[in-house]
């Protein structure tokens, strides 16, 4: 089944940002569907995993569209937090998606713990990618990039977390970089390389 190229999918999906940097990282010639374009809400993601998460929203978009899907479940873990917000990144955004909101909780949550900037404050963004084919056979593959957290948010590029995140080997956050740099170092790219053969 592998061997047959996929040119068809929806991406699985209705964070807007996930699907315009997923859909840049698909070969053009893929036809793609969104869940937003056909109408269908979003799952509730009861996994205890990125790996998890990804499955559960992969195979029910596909069940639903009868379609492959190509679902992404991604977040920022904060080691000094626990790994907070980890699974709960979109969460801590809010039923509006408001990662203004999510990015001041972070640094509430920073304070209470007395945390001085002065050190590197360890992080990492992770990214788990499912392909699930209407067949119920899936494939799974995760990214990770490690960094610092940014003292403040910083840029305008990208989406959620990324003007607070300063990848190893930076000084600028990735909200501060141009998607062309960002998109070839970040987790979702990698989870994407590990994958790339199906397309």
């Amino acid at each position: 089944m592998y061997r047959k190229k996929i040119i068809k999918l929806v991406i699985g999906t209705n964070n807007q940002g996930k699907v315009r940097e997923i859909k840049k990282l698909l070969p053009k010639r893929v036809e793609i569907n969104t869940p937003k374009k056909l109408n269908i809400n979003s799952p509730r993601e009861t996994g205890s995993s990125f790996l998890e998460n990804s499955l559960i929203k992969a195979k029910y978009f596909s069940n639903k569209t009868k379609q492959i899907c190509l679902a992404d479940d991604s977040g920022l873990e904060i080691d000094i937090l626990g790994k907070l917000p980890g699974i709960y990144s979109a969460r801590w955004a809010g039923k509006n998606s408001n990662f203004n909101l999510a990015i001041m909780k972070v640094y509430r949550e920073l304070k209470k713990k007395n945390v001085n900037f002065n050190k590197k404050i360890k992080c990492r963004f992770v990214c788990a990618l499912t392909i699930y084919w209407p067949n119920k056979k899936y494939y799974q593959s995760q990214g990770i990039v490690e960094g610092i957290l940014s003292d403040k948010a910083k840029g305008i590029n990208g989406f959620g977390y990324d003007p607070i995140f300063i990848p190893k080997g930076f000084k600028i956050t990735f909200g501060q970089m141009l998607f062309s740099k960002k998109s070839k170092i970040d987790h979702r790219f990698k989870a994407f390389k590990k994958i790339k053969r199906f397309f």
